[in-house]
């Protein structure tokens, strides 16, 4: 009897530690969902949808109208509006409607093709509180965001996800890279571009650009330019219209181990077992008035013409660097236009340093 007693108070002590957990477990999940509305509510009415109007040509050459739509975010009390370049790229006309409701037409102030950002701007006549940036460097993969924008013309809808990767580098408009790009599992649409991704304190912590998709919609793949990078380049577009990228005057192979092997094959010394070999530089260029050279020999490779016997650069301001990208997005993320930066870099076997001022990229470059 007395065992039976004590079976059945466990039992109930049982019982009563799952019930405990599973108030516990609804009450977070509560706050959670309460969280998440309270996002949209504070955040939605700065979170605009856009709608662009141009002049395409058809297959006989002639003019015809066109138009698209995206989103973007009330940036300040100015009436500046953040968005992705391509979302207003080729636009003549451009319209902003906030919470649904038209609003008024706006003005290009900068543009960035390099970073997929843009500025517009409307009248500061009755505009809702401007959405405050968070710090994406801070984010951690599993942290929960909300994506909030206008997809297929959808106006105010929300998502909801996580931070899926970070540091994730995707392709700008023009062909170059962006990093620092936030990849989630918020869903992301066309007409996205251009809005909100948000953090459960309802702060901006990146830019909502692409998605990787065989149907062009969301497939769970979505990447969103950082908050960090909008920090860095949207008030240079405010004050100039345009931002200067960091620029080096080089161009150059990373020395991957099958590029290695390639160059012994064909008996040329790739002078390192990594970094990245000079195969051009810019007459005049910052890398030029410092100092480093590039190939001088040229060598033939499956129809390609590869410049050999460059200096090799080994790493930036401490940074070790194995490719192009590498280089390029060190200067991007690291470095402003006019900075005196350390360059480590081997030449004739002998590892060297020289310093380098960082000059700005020229427009087509």
């Amino acid at each position: 009897m007395r065992n039976a007693n004590r079976l059945r108070m466990g039992s109930l002590v049982g019982l009563a530690t799952i019930l405990v957990l599973a108030i516990s477990a609804f009450g977070q999940l509560a706050m959670l969902q309460e969280g998440v509305i309270s996002v949209y509510e504070e955040a939605s009415p700065s979170v605009v949808h856009i709608t662009v109007r141009g002049t395409s040509e058809n297959m006989f050459m002639q003019p015809v109208p066109v138009s698209g739509s995206g989103s973007g975010f009330l940036f300040d009390e100015l009436g500046h509006i953040v968005t992705n370049y391509h979302v207003i790229e080729g636009a003549e006309e451009i319209t902003i409607a906030f919470g649904g409701n038209d609003c008024c037409e706006a003005e290009i102030i900068g543009v960035d093709p390099s970073t997929d950002l843009a500025v517009i701007r409307v009248d500061p006549v009755n505009l809702p509180i401007p959405l405050n940036l968070g710090e994406s460097s801070a984010l951690r993969i599993g942290q929960f965001v909300v994506a909030i924008g206008n997809p297929f013309g959808l106006e105010q809808t929300m998502t909801f996800g996580i931070v899926s990767a970070l540091e994730r580098v995707i392709q700008s408009p023009d062909g170059r890279f962006v990093g620092e790009a936030i990849q989630t599992d918020a869903p992301i649409n066309p007409g996205n571009s251009g809005g909100p991704l948000l953090d459960l304190d309802g702060r901006v912590v990146g830019v909502t650009s692409q998605i990787i998709s065989p149907v062009a919609g969301s497939s769970g793949v979505g990447f969103a330019i950082s908050a960090d990078t909008v920090k860095r380049v949207v008030p240079a577009l405010i004050s100039d219209g345009r931002f200067p990228h960091p620029f080096l005057g080089i161009s150059g192979i990373g020395l991957s181990a099958d590029v290695i092997d390639v160059l012994m094959e064909n008996g040329v010394d790739a002078g390192a077992d990594r970094g990245v070999l000079i195969t051009s530089i810019s007459v005049a260029g910052p890398a030029d008035l410092a100092g480093l050279r590039p190939g001088t020999e040229s060598l033939a490779v499956g129809g390609l013409v590869i410049p050999v016997g460059g200096d090799v650069i080994l790493a930036l301001d401490g940074t070790p660097v194995n490719s192009m990208r590498e280089i390029i997005f060190y200067l991007d993320t690291q470095t402003w236009v006019g900075d005196r930066i350390e360059v480590t870099y081997m030449r004739d076997g002998e590892v060297r340093e020289s310093f380098i001022v960082v000059g700005e990229r020229p427009t087509g470059s």
